[in-house]
């Protein structure tokens, strides 16, 4: 009678976090957590494990890409964002991860031999400070040849053994599986916030995707427009108009984020935002963004003095009532935004800033529910196209 085959106790053991990767995990949303607990488990099978990272490329207008990294008696792990000109660095000019992206299948570096013999870089040294011995990575591969990365290290004297590579390796298919499924549910999630914003991005995850559904919502609005944009465009090379564009945009929409508004709708060099109601203060909030804005358009205009460009002026109007909230569009096409003559109101108030030349009109409706709080100039009274009577309107000076 044949004796059974030698089977090494840490291959044995990983065959259990391959199962719970495969089968346990599915209730798990993030992938960092899951990345946390594998290294954990890896430990517990017996695999001298002091240190992993997972690099996963990204699809956001910010940032390339993200470091997941778990080091020995964390419970979690730390996550950083990696930026689009990560590639020009010397942190990662020789690196490991430019040698896994310029197509290495494996990186093993040994880190008790003379660093003068090795390989030479920052992240060696580095961990060869924290006292680790022996250092491999190896590409995540996900469908569409997106290609990621994994790294493991430890400090057990000798490095790891065959043994434990083996068992490392027998994880990257379950775990590319399981990292692409958390990685595409993120990127789901971050295109709908970067193109429809966060709020809508969660009600069209939830399921509200059929055209005409919608729910009626009162909150203020507000409307921006860039003035004299025909004429930039036409003047100016297309790089520095996109550029100025962009500059404008991060002016204005970055205080109405910050003051909890959501930006529903870029239409060429203006934009729409509301504040719903709901949120204490909502009115109020707007206003603090307006004049955030301001002061960010100021001093971008300063920086564009100095290069010879003429000031960019802007026009803004604030209605605030009800408006519809949901999907309008073709059968095939579909766009997540808000109407109603309330919309209709902000929109022709922006307009009348130029007739006006106030930068920022408030309707009396609006006016009537910060006036406690802010200086408002009374403007008059004024006709509104599609609307039957003329319209008390205020400016704001802030």
């Amino acid at each position: 009678m044949k004796a059974p085959p030698d089977i090494d106790p840490a291959t044995a053991q990983s065959a259990d976090v391959v199962h719970w990767l495969t089968n346990g995990t599915r209730d798990e949303r993030f992938i960092d957590n899951i990345f946390a607990e594998m290294c954990v488990r890896l430990q517990q099978s017996g695999i001298p494990l002091k240190r992993a990272t997972l690099h996963v490329l990204i699809q956001h207008p910010q940032w390339l890409g993200a470091r997941i990294l778990w080091s020995d008696g964390m419970r979690g792990a730390e996550i950083a964002r990696v930026d689009h000109d990560v590639r020009e660095r010397s942190e990662y000019i020789g690196s490991p991860g430019n040698e896994i992206h310029d197509g290495a299948a494996e990186v093993r570096e040994n880190l008790e031999r003379d660093p003068s013999q090795g390989r030479q870089h920052a992240v060696y040294d580095e961990m060869r400070a924290q006292g680790l011995t022996d250092y491999v990575a190896w590409p995540i591969y996900h469908t569409l040849g997106k290609r990621h990365f994994v790294t493991f290290a430890t400090d057990r004297p000798g490095g790891f053994e065959p043994a434990h590579l083996d068992a490392l390796q027998r994880l990257l298919p379950v775990l590319a599986l399981v990292s692409e499924i958390r990685i595409k549910n993120r990127l789901a999630r971050t295109l709908l916030e970067t193109y429809v914003g966060s709020h809508a991005g969660e009600l069209i995850l939830a399921g509200a995707t059929r055209r005409g559904s919608g729910t009626t919502v009162r909150a203020a609005i507000m409307i921006c427009d860039l003035r004299d944009f025909t004429k930039i465009s036409d003047n100016w090379p297309r790089d520095d108009v996109i550029d100025l564009l962009n500059d404008y945009f991060d002016a204005v929409s970055e205080p109405i984020a910050r003051h909890g508004g959501e930006i529903l709708k870029f239409m060429g060099d203006g934009l729409l935002a509301i504040f719903p109601l709901s949120q204490p203060q909502a009115c109020a909030n707007l206003l603090h963004a307006v004049s955030e804005a301001r002061q960010a358009m100021t001093a971008l205009n300063d920086r564009n003095g100095g290069n010879g460009r003429a000031p960019l002026n802007y026009g803004v109007g604030v209605h605030v009532g009800d408006v519809m909230y949901g999907n309008i569009g073709s059968r095939a096409r579909l766009d997540f935004t808000v109407i109603g003559p309330a919309v209709n109101m902000a929109s022709r108030l922006e307009t009348l800033t130029k007739q006006v030349g106030k930068p920022v009109l408030l309707s009396r409706d609006f006016a009537d529910l910060v006036k406690n709080e802010f200086e408002l100039e009374r403007v008059g009274e004024y006709p509104v196209r599609g609307f039957a009577e003329p319209i008390e309107l205020f400016a704001y000076p802030g």
